[in-house]
């Protein structure tokens, strides 16, 4: 479909976003639904992200996707926080409404949803989740009423701490933490069927970047990683190596993606269609370098 004075723009924002599939994802499906919008990717500096809110306001953009670093910080600039975005403390979807600015957080439900898709079943697992970022925080409170047991690790292992102890508030659960030395992952990961990966690390262009080592991991796990830029990221590999059962970040994305276009234009995404669109446009990326 071509632009005109009526077309409406969504968009991303973060820091870095060279690296998104979205823009080919949305307006893909913007185009097979016949609907007048356009996707964009913008990148937006942390010290900038008022400005850039405000922006979206002046410019009546009708709706945006926030990514690394600024789904906790966002909420602040928002008119109203859907209930579970505001319990998670992230947001990852905004829609403006008639000049309100609503924030929604997706990023869960598409983690979970990627993870059942793989015919792995969540109820009574014991998870390792790594990460304690905007990510992380929806995928924890999505998890919370699912798994029998839930491990928050993190580099600063302070902010798994909180972020367990936040969800111990919520509702009395089997929630621990800790930290990411070799010996807490040794102890925690050796009765745990589910890892996920909710960091940035391994994302291109630092494809060679790793959160855990091929001791850590085991046959009889499930590893997710969030991040889908490299398609099959170190982690991913070091899994399938060892024989564990893989889940890539597409899922997860096209998911996520899926419900923020529901979002913002009231109708189901053609979930297919934007599965394929990153595949190939992915397919493209690894060809080029």
């Amino acid at each position: 479909m071509e632009s005109s004075s009526k077309t409406r723009l969504c968009g991303l924002i973060g820091d870095p976003v060279e690296h998104s599939v979205s823009p080919q994802m949305f307006n893909a499906a913007f185009q097979a639904t016949r609907r007048d919008l356009v996707y964009v990717a913008m990148r937006v500096d942390k010290r900038e992200l008022a400005s850039a809110i405000a922006g979206m306001r002046a410019l009546k953009i009708h709706g945006m996707n926030v990514t690394i670093p600024h789904k906790i910080n966002v909420l602040r600039y928002l008119d109203y926080v859907e209930s579970n975005a505001r319990a998670i403390g992230a947001v990852n979807t905004i829609l403006n409404k008639k000049g309100k600015l609503r924030g929604f957080n997706t990023d869960g439900t598409g983690a979970a949803r990627a993870i059942e898709e793989s015919g792995t079943l969540l109820e009574g697992s014991n998870a390792v989740l790594v990460g304690s970022g905007g990510a992380a925080r929806a995928i924890a409170f999505t998890l919370l009423d699912r798994v029998g047991k839930l491990t928050i690790l993190n580099r600063h292992r302070d902010k798994a701490r909180r972020l367990a102890v936040e969800l111990l508030r919520k509702k009395k659960v089997k929630v621990y933490s800790g930290g990411l030395h070799e010996e807490s992952l040794k102890q925690t990961l050796a009765d745990s069927q589910i890892v996920i990966n909710a960091t940035s690390v391994g994302m291109s262009p630092n494809a060679n970047d790793s959160i855990l080592n091929e001791s850590l991991l085991k046959p009889d796990m499930v590893v997710l990683d969030i991040v889908y830029n490299p398609l099959e990221t170190r982690l991913l590999r070091t899994a399938a190596k060892v024989g564990a059962k893989t889940v890539n970040g597409v899922g997860m994305l096209v998911r996520q993606g899926a419900e923020a276009f529901k979002i913002w234009t009231g109708e189901d995404a053609p979930v297919e269609l934007m599965r394929k669109v990153v595949l190939e446009e992915l397919s493209r990326l690894s060809g080029r370098t």
